[in-house]
């Protein structure tokens, strides 16, 4: 007779609670917007009720399916090739961001979410694979080729998802056993990468120059000849790249230590750009106040909680990485999406997983916490 699983239920409730509460917030912070720009105060809000609606069945899905029904060639490299091809689909179907594949009636899905869960699975896959040889070179060349390709692909648009990509293989490979020499050459390799990266958008040099020196008074010591001054007025987008940042700062300290309350938030107004998507968190700030917030990050410790258990519980090598890997994709993201709001890193638009508008993230989350969910029931 099969062994009855029992459901983690810390696990279980902290994502279905922060789900509900996303909800809500979403149209605590969309609501005045929606109503003047889309005719109803409840057009986002409905929209992620819907995706929703689709995202739980997926969630409860992979809950039950084995994850080891996961581990097979087929899907890990499959994934990675459709990954790819929608990646290079949006490029061309998106031709001012290159993020999004719209859809009549749908929306649109962003590819590079899914690149997330790809990468996870195929290094959960490739890692268990090759893990008594994990610091030889034929595991190690096809492994950041194929983290390279993808990463690649999504920085053409995107600068925070490869940082959480990279992040993530990072902790994976660290966890496996690689030598402390060939993490010091990816260290290196992943900050000229990162520089590179952006160097070739004017924007994004705005934002880490604006945030780091915002007067120049250190960069104009080694850019004797202005590389930089003129590289960033070639951006077209607004020149002032910390004002969104002020407002996030200004949200979450107005709410002090119980927030003005829900529904009753001034920084959403208008003054706080992406106040439902990438800054929800500074309106949680400002209308839950500290009390709010530390809940919200009490959650995303819980799933880390529950996701190490299951990493040094599971016996089964897969097992163990694909633990380890979706909880650091989702920690890492929730946290470099916090530090943002409050201004402790340069402003780079990535959403708070479960919490913000979005219904590719919202999909990929909670299918990727169902598999979390299943390994942790595995895990005993």
């Amino acid at each position: 007779m099969a062994q009855k699983l029992k459901t983690d239920w810390i696990l279980f409730t902290t994502v279905m609670l922060m789900v509900l509460f996303g909800s809500v917030m979403v149209y605590s912070a969309s609501s005045v917007v929606a109503d003047i720009r889309q005719g109803s105060s409840w057009y986002y809000a409905l929209r992620q009720l819907i995706w929703i609606i689709l995202a739980i069945p997926l969630m409860m899905f992979f809950k039950k399916l084995h994850y080891r029904k996961l581990q097979t060639p087929a899907i890990a490299f499959t994934l990675i090739g459709v990954v790819m091809m929608l990646l290079v689909a949006a490029y061309f179907a998106d031709p001012a961001q290159h993020r999004w594949i719209r859809f009549p009636f749908f929306g649109g899905l962003q590819p590079a979410e899914l690149a997330k869960p790809a990468i996870v699975l195929f290094l959960s896959y490739f890692i268990a694979l090759r893990s008594k040889v994990i610091n030889k070179g034929s595991t190690l060349v096809p492994a950041l080729l194929a983290l390279g390709f993808i990463t690649m692909a999504v920085v053409v648009a995107d600068l925070g998802t490869p940082i959480v990509l990279v992040s993530t293989a990072a902790v994976m490979f660290c966890v496996a056993g690689l030598e402390r020499r060939y993490i010091a050459m990816a260290l290196v390799l992943a900050v000229l990468a990162c520089c590179l990266a952006v160097a070739a958008k004017p924007y994004r040099l705005a934002r880490v120059v604006s945030f780091a020196d915002p007067t120049f008074k250190y960069i104009d010591k080694f850019d004797k000849k202005g590389w930089i001054r003129s590289r960033i007025k070639q951006t077209v987008t607004a020149k002032d790249t910390n004002y969104q940042i002020r407002q996030a700062v200004i949200a979450v300290g107005s709410g002090g230590p119980t927030g003005v309350g829900l529904m009753q938030g001034r920084q959403k107004l208008f003054y706080l750009p992406e106040s439902h998507t990438d800054m929800i968190f500074a309106v949680v700030g400002e209308e839950f106040g500290l009390f709010g917030s530390s809940a919200v990050m009490l959650g995303f410790l819980l799933i880390l909680w529950r996701g190490i258990r299951a990493t040094a519980l599971m016996q089964d090598e897969f097992g163990r990485y694909l633990a380890l890997g979706i909880t650091t994709m989702i920690v890492i993201q929730a946290f470099f999406n916090i530090s943002v709001v409050l201004g402790l890193v340069p402003p780079k638009g990535i959403p708070l997983p479960m919490i913000s508008f979005g219904g590719s993230s919202l999909l990929v989350t909670l299918a990727s916490m169902g598999i979390l969910m299943n390994v942790s029931e595995h895990a005993g």
